[in-house]
C-alpha cells in the first residue's frame, strides 16, 4: 500500500453519488476537494466523523472546500446515511475500491486479532490545481474536522 503525499497529482476519478449520479474530481477544478476515506456508513467512528464535517461545514466553505465522503458502501447504503445524519455533502461509493487502491488507502488491516483488506481512514485535501496539498492520516474521529480546520486557517 503506497499511499498519495503532499505534491503528487491526485488520481482522476467517476464514481457515483448517493443519488447514484457520476461525480469526477474534474467537476471541483479551481476549489479545494477534501476526500476522506471511511470504512462503513452508520458504524460508530464513520458517524462521528462525518457530524464532525458536516458541523464544520460553513467553514469549510468559507475556505472554498467541498468535502466528498468515499467508502466501499453500495450506493444504496449512502442516502440512509445522509438522512439519518443530516449530512450536508456528498458520499461517493466505491464498491471495488478501485480509486481507494489510487490513493493508496486500501490495504492490510488489523482488528481484534483477525486481519483483512480494508480501507485505511485517510483524508486528502486535494488543491485548486488537482494535486495533493495535505494528507490527514493521525487524527481521531471525533476530532478529525478539527484538525482539518487547523490546517486550513494556518496554511
Amino acid at each position: 500500500m503506497q499511499t498519495l503525499k503532499a505534491g503528487d497529482t491526485a488520481p482522476q476519478f467517476s464514481l457515483p453519488n448517493e443519488n447514484n449520479q457520476t461525480v469526477n474530481l474534474n467537476d471541483f477544478k479551481g476549489k479545494k476537494v477534501l476526500v476522506y476515506f471511511y470504512p462503513k456508513a452508520m458504524t460508530p467512528g464513520c458517524t462521528i466523523q462525518a457530524q464532525g464535517l458536516r458541523d464544520s461545514q460553513n467553514s469549510l466553505a468559507e475556505q472554498n472546500v467541498e468535502v466528498l465522503g468515499i467508502s466501499p458502501d453500495a450506493v444504496k447504503r449512502l442516502p440512509k446515511f445522509i438522512e439519518k445524519e443530516s449530512l450536508n455533502f456528498t458520499l461517493l461509493s466505491d464498491e471495488d475500491h478501485s480509486v481507494a487502491d489510487a490513493f493508496g488507502v486500501w490495504g492490510l488491516k488489523k482488528f481484534m486479532g483477525k486481519e483483512y483488506d480494508g480501507i485505511h481512514r485517510i483524508t486528502f485535501l486535494i488543491d485548486e490545481s488537482g494535486k495533493v496539498e495535505h494528507v490527514f492520516d493521525k487524527f481521531k474521529t471525533k476530532t478529525h474536522h478539527e484538525v482539518v480546520l487547523d490546517y486550513l486557517q494556518n496554511s
